[in-house]
């Protein structure tokens, strides 16, 4: 997925985490001096982006249009889930101010 992409329409912040673990394929078959052992859970990057509800059709669009790819050219799919409230702890701001930044996406479609 291309960072830039989601740079380009506002979204400044999100994380990245190196998570292991398999869908439908169930692992991996390898060869080595050994013999043939299974490897069942895969390394995966698992990226979290928290937006407001406004804005995910536009950050889902980026993402689509980014051409999807990581590491080995594609990425499977991606869950958007709700986030009931989130709480910016050094100034205590909550809801959607707290997740403001100078330049994001709000602030360009506010122009």
């Amino acid at each position: 997925m291309s960072e830039k992409a989601l740079n380009d329409i506002g979204i400044v912040g999100m994380n990245m985490f190196e998570v292991r673990g398999h869908g439908r394929q169930g692992g991996i078959q390898l060869v080595g001096r050994a013999g043939t052992y299974q490897v069942n859970m895969l390394p995966k990057i698992q990226i979290n982006i928290v937006l407001n509800k406004r804005n995910l059709d536009a950050a889902v669009e980026a993402i689509l249009k980014s051409g999807l790819h990581w590491r080995d050219g594609r990425m499977a799919l991606f869950f958007v889930t709700p986030v009931e409230d989130v709480i910016r702890v050094r100034t205590r701001e909550r809801g959607p101010e707290a997740m403001m930044y100078p330049g994001d996406i709000d602030e360009k479609k506010d122009r």
